[in-house]
């Protein structure tokens, strides 16, 4: 579809450059239009398409190995880590961290060491828009501790910590809030209120307006 697209666009940029638009040329047919480039200006059918939208985005695929490699990935944990790597760098396939994510998960999920680290990691200090996960990054480097990775103990540790910290921050804002609930938002006053105004015509009809008065 797309090289039909570029074809019927280079026909139409060659029919403009030999049919150049001269001082006593009329407007465009109906069904056409009038278009112009460096070698001058011609007519072309109103449905013409001279850009196509989808060669602006990057394909996801460019070399066809996805499906294999997905095979793979659902079988071995050792492809899964290996996929959620490529989609991690855009190797070979479009990168998509979150894709990324989501292999690493299943390779950690079918007990390969190097996924569990890594997915620990990636919790830890949290992956594009996702923020940090302390709970997950305290489960998957406790595990990966386990079986010798030694830096993920340290991590762990660390993940730990931060979770404690995360805690008690979240204590604090939780009593804050009903304090800052009951002292401001049902102990502060109004500036002023509603009430009654004069009797009169408005809208059409003998009525009170309401009006707001201040302190």
């Amino acid at each position: 579809m797309r090289i039909g697209i570029i074809v019927l666009a280079g026909v139409a940029l060659g029919v403009m450059g030999c049919q150049q638009t001269t001082a006593d040329s009329g407007p465009a047919g109906p069904g056409t239009i009038e278009l112009c480039n460096s070698q001058g200006c011609g007519t072309a059918p109103a449905d013409i398409a001279t850009f196509d939208p989808s060669s602006a985005v990057e394909p996801t695929d460019p070399n066809g190995i996805l499906p294999v490699l997905v095979a793979e990935a659902e079988a071995d944990p050792r492809a899964a880590f290996d996929l959620g790597m490529r989609y991690m760098r855009g190797d070979g396939i479009r990168r998509d961290p979150f894709q990324a994510l989501r292999w690493m998960h299943d390779a950690a999920e079918m007990g390969d060491l190097r996924a569990q680290s890594a997915l620990g990691r990636i919790y830890l200090t949290g992956l594009e828009e996702m923020g940090a996960d302390y709970n997950e990054a305290h489960k998957w480097l406790t595990v990966a501790a386990s079986r010798g990775d030694r830096e993920a103990s340290e991590l762990a540790r660390a993940a730990q910590d931060k979770r404690a910290e995360e805690q008690a921050f979240q204590d604090a804002l939780r009593r804050w809030r009903e304090v800052y609930t009951k002292t401001y938002w049902y102990g502060s006053r109004y500036y002023g209120y509603y009430d009654y105004g004069d009797w009169g015509y408005y809208n059409g009809r003998y009525s009170r307006r309401h009006v707001y008065r201040y302190y």
